[in-house]
């Protein structure tokens, strides 16, 4: 229904105000009100090109009214021969006051200070700090292949990549204190990382290249192990989920409960286009990380990963991420995690799914006047064709921001595979 206005009401929009409560749903889905959900969106492009360098598996925090830009990786030009995901890692930190569109360069890429340059890490913010927890540098050597004639398909590069599971704190991004050197639980990237109540979760992700990069021996390793801290320091293991291991995944946090959704087990699968991915779309929560519902088998959406959900007007809404034979074009949100209503139109206003991003990052924040939108920062649009002498150009430094139209307030809540980042 549209705005409405201090106005005399007529005899025909009584009319119609008494037609649209006649045709109303009687019931909905997983309990929700027997209201239609007239809920649309709407993309503006803030800056097309921020003053940080494009990049992929970069994190975005809010923390005292302002957002930071964290980390990540830059795609090198292609080598000869070519070097699967070849990539320059980043630790700066950058810093928006006004909605993205002016940026201060809080702290430079420097390997010797602060936590090592890094890309698919988690970040969260708890109180008057920020975290940063676990992820990967991008490091191969030489392999030592026997002549072609006998090795024909021995790899040129081995994988030597370090997984992290440190943690560190800051209060403003530009000084940070290193709380742990080695958190209990395994290095890993593409984990999930949130803030329910006191604590910070830590959960899923994986160790090692995957085989469509770069890949073993080691072999890629998956987990699904739940870990909560107070302080960021002292972690303890809460659960073995009852989710299948998954990196990649989205969550959200909505009335005290964290969602878990989507994710991978693989990047890729063949032959295209007739495999299907070894992806998500699940939906799981928890209210302490220890005891998980399954909310739904199979979501709305298409199974994904790489892909972000926040939580908006009392709404959990999804999407971008990294599909099969094509990324998904799509924008979803739910109440509840089970009921899923497609809204229209495209992520960023795309017009193909080359133009949808995968591994870019995520914030709710509002303005002066307390308005409320999810803001979207660089990412992702390469394929695995590491041939493609373009490929690496298709990383990204814009900025976006999306909001709800035709929705009402709801409950409140975090989203964001980085954990809480409503300001």
């Amino acid at each position: 229904m549209g705005r409405s206005k201090a106005v005399q009401l007529t005899l025909a929009a009584a009319a119609a105000a008494a037609m649209a409560v006649a045709v109303a749903p009687q019931a909905a889905l997983g309990g929700e009100t027997a209201k239609k959900d007239t809920t649309g969106g709407d993309w503006k492009l803030v800056k097309k090109k921020a003053p940080w360098e494009a990049r992929a598996g970069l994190q975005a925090v809010t923390l005292g009214g302002k957002m930071y830009v964290l980390g990540g990786r830059v795609p090198n030009p292609p080598a000869t021969p070519p070097i699967p995901g070849d990539s320059r890692l980043l630790n700066d930190v950058w810093r928006t006051d006004n909605g993205g569109r002016g940026w201060k360069k809080v702290a430079a890429t420097s390997p010797g200070k602060r936590w090592a340059p890094r890309a698919y890490f988690a970040a969260v913010t708890k109180g008057r700090r920020m975290f940063v927890l676990g992820g990967q540098d991008y490091t191969v050597t030489p392999n030592a292949c026997p002549p072609a004639f006998i090795a024909p398909d021995c790899p040129p590069f081995v994988s030597q990549s370090q997984f992290f599971n440190d943690v560190w704190s800051s209060k403003d991004g530009k000084s940070w204190k290193r709380l742990t050197a080695a958190a209990p639980w395994e290095g890993r990237a593409g984990l999930s990382a949130a803030v329910l109540g006191k604590s910070i979760y830590v959960f899923g992700g994986s160790s090692n290249d995957d085989a469509s990069i770069i890949g073993g021996p080691p072999q890629r390793v998956y987990f699904n192990d739940v870990w909560k801290s107070r302080d960021g320091r002292t972690w303890r293991k809460v659960a073995d989920a009852p989710w299948s291991k998954r990196a990649g995944a989205a969550t959200a946090v909505k009335d005290g409960s964290l969602y878990v959704l989507g994710g991978e087990v693989g990047f890729t699968c063949e032959p295209q286009p007739d495999c299907t991915p070894p992806y998500f779309n699940d939906v799981w929560r928890t209210d302490n990380g220890k005891k998980w519902k399954r909310v739904t088998k199979s979501a709305g959406w298409s199974p994904r990963p790489g892909h972000k959900c926040e939580v908006l007007a009392g709404r959990i809404v999804c999407f971008g991420g990294f599909g099969q034979p094509k990324n998904p074009t799509d924008v979803w949100s739910s109440r509840n995690g089970k009921s899923w209503k497609k809204i229209p139109g495209a992520p960023w206003n795309a017009k193909s799914d080359t133009e949808i991003k995968y591994d870019f990052d995520s914030a709710v924040w509002s303005n002066r006047k307390g308005v409320e939108r999810i803001y979207t920062f660089g990412g992702d649009r390469e394929t695995f064709d590491f041939a493609d002498p373009q490929n690496y150009l298709r990383v990204d430094n814009d900025v976006w921001r999306f909001g709800l139209t035709g929705a009402s307030s709801g409950s409140s809540g975090s989203g964001g595979s980085g954990g809480s980042k409503r300001h």
